[in-house]
């Protein structure tokens, strides 16, 4: 094969860069893609059957569509009701959905702060998700040499099975807390703090070893000061492992991950790659869509799709090798399988 290493990403950072700096060759506009539904699931399933690797680069939308919803009816009819694990927040401060709560009760007492964060935590780490799309996925590429690229935080690809040293999760995760003291870089696991946490708001477990409301109805607000997060070895604080700034600790795991994700590509880079891109918005289009737009512009023997919600596109100039599927992933994982 004619690599040119000059061109390959050699980490996480270049490959970010590569996708900004590519991104401005795109200047033909964009496209919805070519052929009806049907022709176009039929080239997906192709697409992925013959293959020689797939990179799935997976957003928000993949865990929308497997019901992990944070607000709305949408949240209410698919995922476990917001009422029933925050009824007594939203009764006292007003808020309807744990992500406008969690910037809420940034400027409340810690106690009560982590009382909401513990449920949060919970509900969207450790409690599976309610539409198997996660595993529906796996079915569809374990036979493959694939890797999963995602900025999810929800961990719902290790909990569906797939193998952890195909996975590169870059902005964190909620079953982490980190240190704020800024020279400690490591990463503290929560689990066994979140259930303490829940245990002491007043929820119980029920036969199926899932947290409930007491029959009476009755939940504490707040945690014992014990039960602040704080690091066992200094008591500095702990916060929630979430990039949302440059004190996000990418701790050895992250490297690892990084570096292993970097080796993919290169390992694969002239080879028949599809870029699957999966509920990718335009959050944060420099850390998938755009890497991913511009491996399949430069490299021929490379297909790229998009399984998105109102948003399945392509820049023109890669129209011929992109198949753009609009829907629910959902329904779109089941046409394929």
């Amino acid at each position: 094969m004619n690599r040119n290493y000059a061109e390959m990403p050699n980490g996480y950072l270049e490959t970010i860069q590569r996708g900004i700096s590519g991104v401005r060759r795109f200047e033909n506009g964009i496209s919805r893609g070519t052929g009806n539904r049907e022709e176009r699931i039929e080239r997906l399933r192709n697409e992925v059957e013959t293959a020689d690797a797939i990179v799935i680069g997976a957003g928000a939308g993949l865990s929308t569509a497997a019901g992990m919803t944070y607000d709305g009816e949408r949240f209410r009819k698919y995922f476990y009701d917001f009422r029933k694990y925050f009824y007594d927040f939203e009764d006292k401060y007003g808020f309807h959905d744990m992500y406008s709560g969690g910037f809420f009760v940034m400027d409340l007492d810690p106690k009560i702060a982590w009382a909401f964060w513990a449920r949060n935590i919970y509900i969207n780490r450790y409690m599976d998700a309610p539409i198997p799309v996660y595993r529906d996925l796996l079915k569809i590429v374990k036979d493959k040499d694939y890797f999963v690229i995602t900025t999810n935080v929800d961990h719902q690809f290790q909990k569906a099975g797939f193998d952890k040293k195909r996975l590169f999760y870059t902005q964190g995760d909620y079953g982490l807390f980190q240190s704020t003291d800024p020279s400690d870089r490591k990463t503290y696991d929560n689990e066994e703090w979140a259930n303490q946490a829940l245990e002491a708001e007043g929820f119980v477990k029920d036969q199926n070893g899932i947290y409930q409301i007491p029959e009476d109805g009755k939940l504490l607000m707040e945690l014992p000061e014990e039960l602040i997060p704080r690091n066992q070895e200094n008591g500095t604080d702990l916060t929630m492992n979430l990039r949302s700034d440059d004190s996000f600790v990418e701790d050895e795991g992250w490297k690892k991950a990084s570096a292993a994700y970097s080796d993919f590509l290169r390992r694969h880079w002239d080879l028949h790659v599809l870029y699957l891109e999966i509920g990718v918005g335009n959050n944060t289009p420099v850390i998938i869509k755009y890497p991913f737009w511009q491996m399949v512009n430069d490299h021929k023997n490379s297909v790229y799709a998009c399984l998105n919600y109102n948003e399945a596109y392509c820049p023109r100039q890669i129209e011929g090798r992109s198949v753009c599927i609009d829907g629910d992933t959902a329904d779109v994982l089941n046409d394929l399988k």
